[in-house]
């Protein structure tokens, strides 16, 4: 072995010394075969678990063969990340996967057993039942740090039971199975653990049955499912088991993610910053440079706060890590660019020293040590002069990770209760005509409101203030009232549009200004309240083309071919948002009338041409691409299919209600056959693109 690594590698950890001296012939087969200098691959580790395992029938030896690749594995890591052989992600990855193997290996030895005494597990529908091993956490993450435990969830797909002798349900089954699978990874033998394993994040938490199904879960997360729960189900990932698995995760992505702005997260949100904060205060954890003032806590906070108001409108903020969830927020304009590379720099730093502090003794702490001869081994393997140099550092990214945290979500001044009320009220009845008082009445004393949860009709009674004060300062109270209270009604049952509201400094006086002068806007909001989304991030400025596209072709990135629904809203959305956007600069900031129809003409096109790539490949993926009248292939970028815009479109003078006149032309040979399974022929082609079109363009949909 390499002398000067090797001195580098026992410096920074004792644990490191005692695996030396335990398996010298093994560490040295190890390093023979790449001096420590590469990156394991995922493949690459599972092979190395499935040969440390091999062929081993007896518990015991198995539960061995297994802590001593632990062992050998941790050596490497250490050696690697006190050598500066690898970086804070890949070290990261790599830990995870082998949990992922390990996992998978515990699994499989498991079952035998359990089939052998109670046979196989049978669910209602006839199907065998796998067990579900969901990780959370840094696990689910990929993030898993030296010293990791690992968060699960077991789950089955349905209920049902056994095929044996001696018969149990499935639920049970799956529960003997997740015991014992904890047992071989958690247990700790001469030769050590695996992982710590930890079971308190599942449905009801400790007490709870260790398994639960699929119809389980999703009924607990929707009916039982608690604001912090949401947060720990952002890095959620089923790591195996169950042909369901992909579904499972896609049943909990809208308890996660609200499929539009959740700005009622924020109540929540603060509520948990405060709790950190306290803890903080209380606890003295100055050292804890997970749990600490200015932590990998806070960070992560930051980041999932984020992620919970607005991964349901932004796909692209749905991912489980962490840094990379940092760089989308800086992409999507929700931190600033300076805010996005402090951070991720702490975060590095702090990972890199919670792995110096772990490497230390295998133990699952955060905290600094205490002891001199243990700082001193940080302090060399971190590559700084002494304790008080490290110390400076640490705190000069903490500090940065305070601000941050500081600012995050906080109390909003326009939300802040209004005292005159009454005077309000006074000054509103006086502008008021009967009928619009009548209005009033009727509507505080209605069925729809008793129908409201106690949550709601509170948030209620905090916006109306609100509103009453911002009609009062417009030129016409009336209309802007009667305009407005069908929006108010179309969203009671989803009263966090009012929050929204609320929240956004100002948008409530441009909505007022609004209903004064458009009764088309108003009436639109209270058809589709999901465009006050739209409405709250506007700037009032005329959509570009190119802007348009480069949005809408994000927007469908990540939806399947075969997700017409999806698709289609996603259209809907586009178009109605946008010509909403035009809509609020005629009103607000006065634009051109040709730069309005231009802009109207520009989402048209935009949206045409998308629905036609739509609809194209939807067509290509069934039966292939048809031939040209040159006798050439058509291909993805050369479809030999045109539309042609006629009226309004053609001439470039779309109004907020224009339709639009369409003109399919093909360039096909309409003999000759397709080239895919389901062979048509080329005008039978140009039919159905043409028929599939016009359903992703005139379906009602939101």
């Amino acid at each position: 072995m390499h002398a000067a690594q090797l001195q580098k590698t026992l410096v920074a950890s004792q644990y490191a010394e005692q695996v030396l001296t335990l398996y010298p012939n093994l560490l040295q087969q190890d390093y023979s075969e790449d001096q420590f200098l590469s990156s394991l691959s995922t493949q690459h580790i599972q092979q190395h678990v499935q040969t440390a395992i091999a062929d081993i029938r007896d518990e015991q030896a198995w539960m061995k063969a297994l802590r001593i690749l632990r062992a050998r594995l941790m050596f490497r890591w250490i050696w690697q990340d006190a050598n500066q052989l690898t970086d804070v992600v890949t070290l990261t990855r790599e830990l995870s996967d082998f949990a992922d193997a390990s996992l998978c290996a515990a699994k499989d030895f498991s079952l035998k057993p359990l089939i052998e005494k109670h046979g196989e597990p049978i669910g209602f529908s006839g199907q065998v039942q796998d067990l579900i091993v969901i990780g959370m956490g840094k696990l689910g993450a990929q993030e898993l740090n030296l010293s990791s435990d690992i968060d699960l969830i077991f789950a089955f797909d349905e209920q049902g039971e056994t095929n044996g002798k001696k018969c149990i349900d499935v639920q049970q089954f799956c529960i003997l199975w997740g015991q014992k699978l904890i047992y071989l990874l958690d247990q700790i033998t001469a030769d050590g653990f695996v992982f710590r394993v930890d079971m308190r994040l599942r449905p009801w938490g400790d007490g709870s049955a260790l398994a639960i199904s699929n119809i389980g879960l999703e009924k607990y997360l929707s009916q039982h499912g608690r604001e912090w729960e949401r947060y720990a189900w952002i890095k959620a990932r089923v790591i195996t088991g169950g042909k369901n698995g992909a579904d499972l995760m896609d049943m909990a992505r809208p308890f996660v993610f609200r499929r539009y702005v959740d700005y009622s997260a924020f109540s929540a949100m603060r509520e948990m910053k405060a709790m950190i904060e306290r803890e903080v205060q209380r606890r003295n954890i100055e050292d804890d440079i997970k749990l600490g003032a200015g932590g990998i806590r806070e960070i992560e906070f930051i980041v999932q706060v984020f992620q919970l108001i607005y991964g349901g409108s932004k796909r692209v903020l749905q991912d489980r890590q962490c840094l990379v969830s940092l760089r989308h927020l800086g992409e999507a304009g929700l931190l600033e660019p300076q805010a996005v590379l402090d951070l991720e720099d702490a975060y590095l730093f702090l990972r890199r020293v919670e792995h110096a502090i772990q490497a230390l003794n295998d133990q699952q702490t955060q905290s600094l040590p205490i002891e001199p001869e243990l700082r001193q081994r940080m302090t060399q393997t971190l590559g700084f002069a002494d304790w008080i140099a490290f110390l400076s550092e640490l705190n000069q990214k903490r500090d940065k990770v305070k601000v941050q945290f500081k600012q995050l979500i906080q109390e909003k001044e326009f939300t802040a209760p209004i005292d005159n009320f009454a005077e309000l009220e006074q000054q509103l009845n006086a502008v008021l005509d009967d009928d619009a008082k009548n209005l009033i009445q009727n509507f505080w004393h209605g069925q729809a409101l008793r129908k409201m949860p106690a949550s709601a009709v509170e948030r209620l009674k905090k916006f109306w203030p609100h509103l009453i004060e911002a009609i009062l300062q417009s030129e016409q109270p009336q209309v802007a009232l009667l305009r407005l209270m069908p929006l108010v009604e179309s969203v009671l049952r989803r009263t966090v549009y009012l929050v929204m509201l609320m929240e956004s400094r100002g948008a409530l006086q441009r909505l007022v200004k609004m209903a004064t002068v458009s009764p088309w806007i108003c009436a639109e909001l209270a058809q589709y309240p999901v465009l006050l989304d739209e409405f709250l991030s506007m700037d009032f400025g005329l959509p570009q083309r190119q802007d348009l596209q480069d949005a809408l072709r994000q927007q469908l990135l990540r939806i399947e071919i075969d997700q017409i629904e999806d698709q289609m809203r996603v259209l809907r959305l586009f178009k109605k948002s946008n010509v909403l956007t035009v809509a609020a600069s005629d009103v607000l900031a006065e634009s051109p009338l040709m730069k309005v129809s231009d802009a109207l003409t520009d989402i048209a096109e935009v949206s045409v041409q998308a629905t036609l790539n739509l609809a194209y490949q939807a067509v290509v993926e069934r039966h292939g691409y048809p031939v040209k009248l040159d006798g050439q292939r058509c291909r993805a970028d050369a479809k030999g299919f045109a539309v042609i815009g006629y009226g309004k479109l053609g001439g470039i003078e779309l109004g907020y209600g224009s339709d639009l006149d369409l003109v399919f032309i093909h360039a096909f040979e309409e003999q000759s056959e397709t080239d895919g399974k389901k062979v048509i022929s080329g005008a039978e082609f140009a039919i159905r693109v043409a028929q599939k079109m016009m359903s992703l363009l005139t379906t009602q949909t939101l």
